[in-house]
C-alpha cells in the first residue's frame, strides 16, 4: 500500500524531525512516506536478526512494520544531540540517543545513533543507520542500558 505520492518539498531538518517523530510514534508508514519509492535504507552496523539494507520505499515500510511490530520496546524520547548541514544542501548527518522501556519488565534503557541522510525534492534517496547495535540488542533482552 502506498501512502505519498509527492510531499511538499521539505528541507533534511524538516525530513530528520519528521523520522524522528516516525520512530516516537512506532509508525513505519509514517517513517516510509519519506522516502523516494527507489530508496535504499542500510544498517552497516547490523546485528542477528536485522537486515543489512531495505531497497526501495515498500521494503522501509514493511520492515520497519515487522520489526517495531514484534518489538515490546517502547521509545520515550529521542535525544537529538547534533545534526550537521555538509557541504551538499541534499545531505544531513545527525546523532542521537534513542531513550525507552521494555514494558514488561520496567527495564530503562539508551542506545545511541547515527543518521546520514540523502534528502531530494523533500524525499530521502538514502539512509545510512548506523545504530548501536550491542545496545539494540540488550533493550531486546531487558537488560538496562547506559
Amino acid at each position: 500500500m502506498t501512502h505519498a505520492a509527492a510531499p511538499a518539498v521539505r528541507i533534511p531538518r524538516e525530513v530528520l524531525n519528521r523520522y524522528y517523530q516516525a520512530m516516537l510514534d512506532k509508525s513505519p508508514d509514517d517513517l516510509a512516506d519519506l522516502y523516494a519509492m527507489d530508496a535504499v535504507h542500510e544498517f552497516p552496523f547490523t546485528s542477528p536478526g536485522f537486515p543489512p539494507r531495505y531497497e526501495g520505499r515498500e521494503a522501509v515500510r514493511e520492515g520497519y512494520r515487522a520489526a517495531w511490530g514484534a518489538s515490546p520496546v517502547q521509545v520515550r524520547e529521542v535525544r537529538k544531540v547534533s545534526a550537521y548541514e555538509t557541504a551538499d544542501p541534499q545531505v544531513i548527518i545527525a546523532e542521537h540517543v534513542v531513550v525507552g522501556t521494555l514494558p514488561a519488565r520496567s527495564t530503562g534503557f539508551t542506545v545511541p545513533g547515527l543518521l546520514i541522510l540523502h534528502i531530494r525534492s523533500g524525499l530521502i534517496t538514502r539512509a545510512r543507520d548506523y545504530m548501536d547495535s550491542s545496545g539494540v540488542a540488550r533493550a531486546r533482552e531487558g537488560e538496562p542500558g547506559r
